[in-house]
C-alpha cells in the first residue's frame, strides 16, 4: 500500500524542508518527529524508492534533503541513489540504515563518485544530537548553493558536437593548464601534468569529462591528444630556457595505443622540442590499458624503450592492477583521488594504500597520490613513503605563464600550499 503524501506543518522557524525515505511506517514516524522537533520547517514522507519518486514528480520544488534507509522493499536506496543521479537530481541526501559500516561507506563512496551532495551516513537508531549535527549545521550552505528546479522534465543544456570539437582544435581554442608535482619529503617541485581545457564562446567551458568521452566516440581523440601534446612539450621547452625544468606528464587515451604509429609521433614531437624522452610521462588509465592489451603492449614498450616515462593512471578503479604491474614496463604509479582521500577516514583504505605503496618501491616504481586536499591527508601519505603528491592543497591547475611564478614562491619555502590567482 502507497504511503500517502503527508505533510507536516512545522512546529518552529526553520528554512528547511525533508523527504523521508523508509518502508518501516513506525521508524519513519520516529525521525519525522525528530525532524520536526529539529524545526525542520516541511516534512514529505514515502515508502520506498518508487514512492519518493512519485513525491518529487508531484512536488515539482524539490525537497532540501532526502533522507533515505538502503533496504526496502519494490525500489531500495541504492536504486533511488542511482535514480536520482540519471534524472540530474542534485538533491542533498542523508543515508540512515541499520547495516554494517563496511556497506555504509561502500554507499557513501558511491553517492561522492556520482558527484551527489552527500550530507552523511548515519547508523541506525539516529538520535537526535546526530540528526541535529548533519542537518542543522550542514543543510543550510549546500541547500542554498543547489537552486530549486522541477525535477523531472527540465531542460537539457546543449552540450558540445562533434562539429563544435573540431573546430575547437583547428582553431587552437584548446588550451592546456598544468597541474604542479611534488616531492612530499623534499617539499620540491618535480613535475606538472597537462590538464586539457576548452572554453566555448557560446557554451562556455566544457569540462574534460565532457569533450575528451566526445572525442572518443567521434574519432577525434587522435588530433585532440598530439594538440595537447604538442602545446605541453612546446611549453616545457619554454620552461627549460627559462631554467624551471620539470618533467610533463600527458594523458594517453587507451583508443590510440592500438596504432604503431603513435611512437613515431611522440618521439617526432619530443626531438622538435628539443626535450629528452625522460622529461616525458606518458600516463595510461589502469581501467582501459587492459582492454586492449594486445595491441596496446607493443606501443607501451616502444615508449619505454625510447625513454620515455610511463605511468599507471587512476591505480586502483581497475580490476587487473597486479596483472598490469607485472606485464607493462611502468616506471610511475599514480594513485586514484579515491583512495588518497578517503584514506584518513576509512580503514580499509588505509591499508590498501600503505600495502600498495610497498609494493611499489619493492618493484622500483615513482608513487604519486593525486587528488590530496588537505593537510592531513597530506601528513599520511608522507608517513606511508609516497614520493610525489598532487591536488588542491598543493595547487590548482594553472595557466603555463602563471607556473614559474608560483614554482618560485614555492622554492622560497613559504608556508602551506600556494594556489596560483
Amino acid at each position: 500500500m502507497e504511503a500517502p503524501l503527508v505533510k507536516h506543518e512545522p512546529v518552529g522557524l526553520a528554512p528547511d524542508s525533508l523527504l523521508i525515505v523508509e518502508d518501516n511506517l513506525a521508524e519513519r514516524a520516529y525521525l519525522a518527529e525528530l525532524a520536526r522537533r529539529l524545526g525542520v520547517a516541511v516534512i514529505y514522507e514515502a515508502g520506498n524508492g518508487h514512492e519518493a519518486l512519485r513525491v518529487l514528480e508531484r512536488l515539482g520544488r524539490p525537497p532540501a534533503v532526502i533522507m533515505l534507509d538502503l533496504e526496502m522493499p519494490e525500489m531500495d536506496g541504492i536504486e533511488l541513489i542511482e535514480q536520482l543521479h540519471a534524472r540530474g537530481a542534485r538533491i542533498p541526501m542523508l543515508v540512515a540504515s541499520g547495516q554494517d559500516s563496511g556497506l555504509l561507506q561502500s554507499v557513501g563512496t558511491m553517492v561522492e563518485q556520482l558527484e551527489l551532495p552527500l550530507l552523511g551516513v548515519l547508523h541506525k537508531p539516529v538520535n537526535a544530537t546526530e540528526l541535529k549535527a548533519t542537518l542543522c549545521a550542514l543543510v543550510p550552505d549546500r541547500s542554498r548553493a543547489i537552486p530549486f528546479r522541477p525535477f523531472l522534465n527540465a531542460p537539457v543544456a546543449k552540450g558540445p558536437t562533434r562539429s563544435d570539437l573540431a573546430q575547437a582544435i583547428a582553431s587552437h581554442q584548446i588550451d592546456v593548464h598544468y597541474q604542479p608535482k611534488v616531492d612530499i619529503v623534499q617539499r620540491k617541485v618535480v613535475g606538472v601534468e597537462a590538464l586539457a581545457r576548452w572554453t566555448h564562446p557560446e557554451l562556455g567551458v566544457i569540462s574534460p569529462d565532457k569533450f575528451i568521452p566526445l572525442a572518443e566516440r567521434e574519432g577525434l581523440i587522435h588530433s585532440l591528444t598530439m594538440s595537447v601534446l604538442d602545446q605541453s612539450m612546446r611549453q616545457a621547452k619554454a620552461w627549460n630556457l627559462q631554467g624551471v625544468k620539470l618533467s610533463m606528464a600527458v594523458n594517453l587515451s587507451p583508443r590510440l595505443l592500438e596504432a604503431p604509429e603513435l611512437v613515431d609521433e611522440i618521439v617526432q614531437l619530443q626531438r622538435g622540442h628539443q626535450l629528452t624522452p625522460g622529461q616525458v610521462v606518458l600516463e595510461i588509465t589502469e581501467s582501459a590499458s587492459a582492454h586492449q592489451f594486445g595491441a596496446a603492449l607493443g606501443v607501451l614498450a616502444r615508449l619505454r624503450l625510447k625513454g620515455f616515462g610511463l605511468s599507471i593512471d587512476d591505480y586502483g578503479t581497475g580490476y587487473s592492477s597486479m596483472q598490469q604491474l607485472a606485464r607493462v614496463p611502468f616506471t610511475e604509479l599514480k594513485f586514484d583521488r579515491s583512495f588518497v582521500q578517503g584514506a584518513t577516514k576509512r580503514e580499509n583504505h588505509r591499508v590498501i594504500l600503505k600495502s600498495s605503496l610497498q609494493m611499489s618501491r619493492e618493484l622500483g616504481l615513482v608513487t604519486v597520490a593525486e587528488g590530496i586536499e588537505t593537510a592531513a591527508e597530506w601528513q599520511l601519505l608522507k608517513s606511508y613513503g609516497c614520493v610525489l603528491g598532487q591536488g588542491w592543497f598543493i595547487a590548482k591547475p594553472m595557466p603555463a605563464h602563471a607556473l614559474p611564478q608560483w614554482v618560485e614562491a614555492y622554492g622560497r619555502g613559504l608556508p602551506g600550499p600556494i594556489t596560483a590567482s
